[in-house]
């Protein structure tokens, strides 16, 4: 049965699932948001059942151990039989410099080694195309197999014999050998030494790339796991970082929320430049910051989407596809995701808040100018604008339009932005003009969004429900930590939206009432907690997430109470933002740990 113990591999070109006993069961290509060639996480049907996957089977097996190699991306699998045979596979994703630039290549290498005894192997190489509907066409050389189909060609070289690759033989791994799985061209040294040297290339990468980080003094190794995971989310030839690397894991069992998230959310934009900031990781922020601009200076007359395609493609249409049966069966499985159509006016704000950083920031290669505070101004009309519309909200009601209170805050966040970058500028007129803006936006939200029979901020203008969005008013600093306004809003958050010690995003939507709580609310709960002085129970509640991570320190979307089971799109960068936002928070200085 399918679950999220996987681990994820990458290189900012593509990415790759793997579980625990080694199985490729989730690949795109040519990119983050391409056709899956390996698709069985979501079960592939009919002819192509048990297709698209790619296993090195070990036979007898009784169990295996997983690890990353320390501050990499660099996965090692142990698969042990019940005789004592035991074979190691190493998976990565080359990625190091070369030519004085980033060589990142469409290509998965998998070292194998027999580990202890005689170990009987099979090789299951099953890709498959169209979102599992067809097979390739499969022709093989001296040292290659290729596999053509759909418009893509991919070859595997390999100094194993391919004979027992493609009939699918058993056979005793008595010596160490490669598998190297991408573009249809041809080796230009051995294959042995390419993947050595391409192994302590990207080893080295990653090594150096994780030494300039800024981490805290406790949970370094959580830190530097979410910090890797999130760069293996971007989409370097664009900048993009999607929200997840997957589509259609449900957000709860048979919920039918199955949703394609590989896409570039505005909404995620504060968050992820505000976590690779304190992270130090300046090229994949500046890159990131490139995206957003590149979608604003297209946008047309500063109307803005929830969400771009990861080369800023605007429309991004939403279908089901029935050749995938989904997760554990659980479909229907969507590509696309029809929330490009919607209306969200916090987007206005995420984007302002993204690019404030650009005006401050004094170790970015382009700063802020002239030219480019006068495109966010036309952002920030809108926001003035629409702060009192109606919208989908954060959460992307599909059916429910109100004036909910997160967009009016961000949109009072975009005004306050420039208010600081006009100043910054030396533009007073124009920081009075939006100061003045943002004020009164600020007022009516104190007039409208507070409930005084329930002492607390409410999820919309003249509303009585909650929303843990809400818990963000001081991070935003729409308030002070010590506001009593806000210190009621995290009481009434606590009392009706956590579950033990996990926070849910609402009580009711769409389509009934969560099941399960949403990753980056309970952080956010925790970061409340801590800024308002309750630093204990934030530390507990901190701890508890990550004893709730998978084996190899990674978190999905959504987190089952009552089991801790993970569910929802895998990796989820909102969740390991908020790990390592809340580890910054929590963790003792440097100076006090001595």
């Amino acid at each position: 049965m399918s679950n999220l113990d996987l681990g994820v591999i990458g290189n900012g070109a593509y990415s790759a699932l793997i579980d625990r006993k080694a199985r490729v069961v989730w690949a795109c290509f040519p990119r983050l948001d391409g056709d899956p060639v390996f698709c069985s996480l979501l079960d592939p049907v009919g002819a192509n059942a048990e297709r698209g996957i790619f296993e090195i089977e070990l036979l007898d097996f009784s169990h295996s151990e997983q690890r990353y190699l320390p501050n990499t991306a660099i996965l090692v699998t142990v698969l042990h039989d019940k005789n004592g045979g035991a074979v190691e596979i190493t998976d990565f994703a080359p990625r190091f410099k070369q030519f004085e630039r980033l060589y990142r290549p469409l290509l998965l290498v998998r070292y194998v080694r027999p580990k202890a005894g005689d170990p009987r192997i099979r090789v299951r190489l099953r890709p498959t195309f169209g979102y599992g509907a067809s097979r390739p066409e499969i022709t093989r050389g001296s040292n290659h197999i290729r596999y053509v189909g759909d418009g893509q060609t991919m070859r595997l070289t390999t100094d194993a014999p391919p004979v027992y690759i493609i009939d699918e033989l058993p056979f005793v791994a008595e010596r160490p050998f490669t598998l190297m799985l991408g573009p249809d061209e041809s080796l230009t040294s051995s294959i042995d030494r390419t993947s050595k040297d391409f192994f302590q290339s990207t080893h080295d990468y990653w090594r150096e790339w994780t030494r300039y980080l800024s981490i805290p003094f406790e949970w370094q190794d959580e830190v530097i796991r979410a910090a890797i995971t999130l760069k293996l989310c971007s989409f370097e030839e664009t900048g993009a970082i999607v929200a997840a690397l997957t589509t259609s894991i449900p957000e709860a069992k048979d919920s039918g929320r199955n949703w394609d998230y590989r896409f570039c959310w505005l909404r995620d934009a504060f968050f992820v430049v505000h976590a690779l900031n304190r992270l130090g990781a300046t090229k994949t922020m500046e890159q990131f910051i490139y995206y957003i601009t590149d979608v604003i200076a297209s946008a047309a007359d500063g109307n803005l989407q929830p969400v771009y395609g990861i080369a800023a493609e605007a429309r991004i249409p939403e279908k089901k596809i029935k050749s995938l049966a989904g997760y554990r069966g659980m479909g229907p499985v969507r590509v696309g995701n029809q929330a490009f159509e919607q209306i969200q006016n916090d987007s206005y704000g995420a984007v302002i808040l993204a690019i404030t950083q650009i005006f401050f920031d004094r170790r970015l290669e382009r700063a802020g100018s002239m030219e480019l505070f006068e495109r966010l101004e036309r952002l920030g009309a809108k926001a003035v604008d629409l702060y009192d519309k109606p919208d989908a909200g954060l959460w992307e009601l599909r059916r429910t339009q109100q004036v909910h209170t997160f967009s009016s805050m961000m949109c009072w966040a975009a005004c306050d932005r420039l208010a600081k970058i006009a100043t910054r500028l030396c533009q007073e007129a124009k920081a009075s003009h939006w100061r003045t803006a943002a004020d009164r936006i600020r007022k009516e939200i104190w007039d409208k969004a507070w409930n005084a029979r329930r002492r607390t901020f409410v999820d919309s203008f003249g509303g009585e429900d909650l929303d843990a969005a809400l818990l963000l008013m001081n991070q935003l600093g729409f308030t002070t930590a010590d506001d009593p306004r806000f210190l009621g809003t995290i009481e009434a958050i606590g009392k009706s939206l956590k579950r033990g010690l996990y926070v849910f995003r609402y009580a009711n939507d769409d389509f009934g009432e969560p099941e399960n709580a949403f990753n980056i609310c309970t952080f956010w709960y925790i970061d409340a907690l801590a800024a308002t002085g309750r630093g204990e129970e934030a530390r507990a509640m901190f701890e508890n997430m990550l004893a709730h991570r998978n084996h190899l320190g990674l978190l999905s979307e959504h987190l089952a109470p009552e089991t801790g089971e993970l569910w929802g799109n895998f990796p989820q960068t909102y969740s390991m933002v908020g790990l390592i936002s809340s580890a910054m928070r929590l963790s003792r200085n440097w100076e006090e740990a001595f």
